[in-house]
């Protein structure tokens, strides 16, 4: 079921106050309940990044390259930490507010910021290495491949930037519906193409070389009379597979598997998700919109299991550490459920001020961030 909340016309997005990225569930929380906890979450450290999310909900996700993890908050600070000791390396005050998820990569954080730039600082230093202006405000994570940093803004384009330079290679402007989720996908990019998913329901394939879309395929066709019911934002980010298969999520409620070099459907489910899914081995899991949690078959389609202990408790999109799947929720928990049959196993609370934005995991480590900037490192045990 459709949910109406945290949605704005592109002429007011400024003035939304709610998640970006998160969408209320029409379905009341669901109260907890006792669980075994056959795994126990211990803190390694924590620590806090500056103010956090702010009343915007900016989905900032921090990022982790090597034993270096990266954060920042709603008012333009980032912060560099030791992975194991959560020692502070270094601080940068940005002039700007951070608005997307960070990506650290071959020694450069890369960022949007809310006055529509693109920011690239060094590891080792923080020190600015390059910014540049896209359209408007980028609000997921830059993605990166040899050549370039490719961002998707709030307005709709697709902008490709030169990694080493930040100077504009290519940008792909697509229509815009008159009402969106306060929130963009999150181009899938490789060194041939990028895949992008559009708040029109569309899911285009670009040319990194030239910025020429080579196919585009419609994956949710808008329904019903008023353009809340008609809303098909492709809100996650494309899944990938080694042998070309894609995932795309769909807020309108479908779930599309599809062939990457020519855009033809393997297959589909009925499911409405703006969350990216998680791709392990053959298995495919995925957060729907009332937070319900699904495991299904990669290859055909087919569902595996199905919890719904969560439901209406704006669930994180899922990760996963050490052979099991964790997520965040509203209030501030992280839950640890068995990947192989959906149970949960494990609970600990963060933060009373909320998780919205996906757990950061190396293998058996979790970085939980939470909206009022609280960052913990935890473990599983066993």
């Amino acid at each position: 079921m459709k949910s109406t909340l945290a949605i704005t016309a592109i002429a007011a997005l400024g003035l939304l106050a709610g998640c970006a990225g998160q969408v209320d569930s029409q379905n009341p929380p669901r109260e907890l309940q006792d669980i075994s906890h056959s795994t126990s979450v211990n803190t390694r450290w924590d620590e806090q990044v500056g103010d956090g999310l702010g009343l915007g909900g900016y989905s900032l996700s921090p990022a982790q390259d090597g034993d270096a993890l990266f954060a920042a908050d709603q008012h333009g600070l980032v912060m560099a930490l030791n992975a194991s000791t959560g020692q502070i390396r270094w601080e940068q005050k940005l002039d700007n507010g951070v608005s997307s998820s960070l990506t650290a990569v071959a020694g450069q954080v890369y960022l949007g910021t809310r006055n529509g730039e693109v920011v690239a600082l060094d590891q080792s230093s923080g020190e600015e290495v390059w910014r540049s202006r896209v359209s408007s405000e980028v609000l997921s994570a830059p993605q990166v491949n040899s050549q370039l940093v490719v961002v998707q803004s709030i307005d709709g384009n697709v902008t490709a930037l030169d990694r080493s330079s930040g100077a504009e290679r290519w940008v792909h402007t697509t229509s815009r519906p008159s009402l969106t989720l306060r929130t963009t996908g999150t181009p899938r990019v490789i060194d041939a193409v990028t895949f992008a998913g559009l708040a029109n329901g569309r899911l285009v394939t670009i040319e990194n070389g030239s910025g020429r879309p080579l196919w585009e395929r419609r994956i949710a066709t808008p329904e019903g009379r008023s353009d809340i019911e008609r809303l098909v934002d492709l809100a996650g980010q494309p899944v990938l597979t080694p042998d070309g298969r894609l995932y795309v999520t769909s807020y309108s409620g479908r779930l599309v598997a599809l062939q990457a070099t020519s855009g033809q459907e393997l297959w589909s489910r009925d499911i409405a998700s703006y969350q990216t899914p998680l791709l392990i081995g053959e298995t495919l899991y995925i957060v729907d919109a009332d937070s319900h949690l699904l495991a299904l078959s990669a290859s055909r389609g087919d569902e595996l299991w199905h919890l719904d202990d969560l439901e209406g408790r704006k669930l994180t999109a899922p990760a996963f550490a050490d052979g099991r799947l964790v997520v965040g929720d509203y209030a501030g928990y992280l839950h640890v459920i068995d990947a192989e049959n959906g149970s949960l196993v494990g609970r600990t609370k963060v933060d009373s001020s909320g998780i919205s934005v996906r757990p950061l995991t190396d293998g058996k480590r979790i970085y939980a961030l939470a909206n009022d900037g609280s960052l913990e490192a935890l473990e599983l045990n066993p």
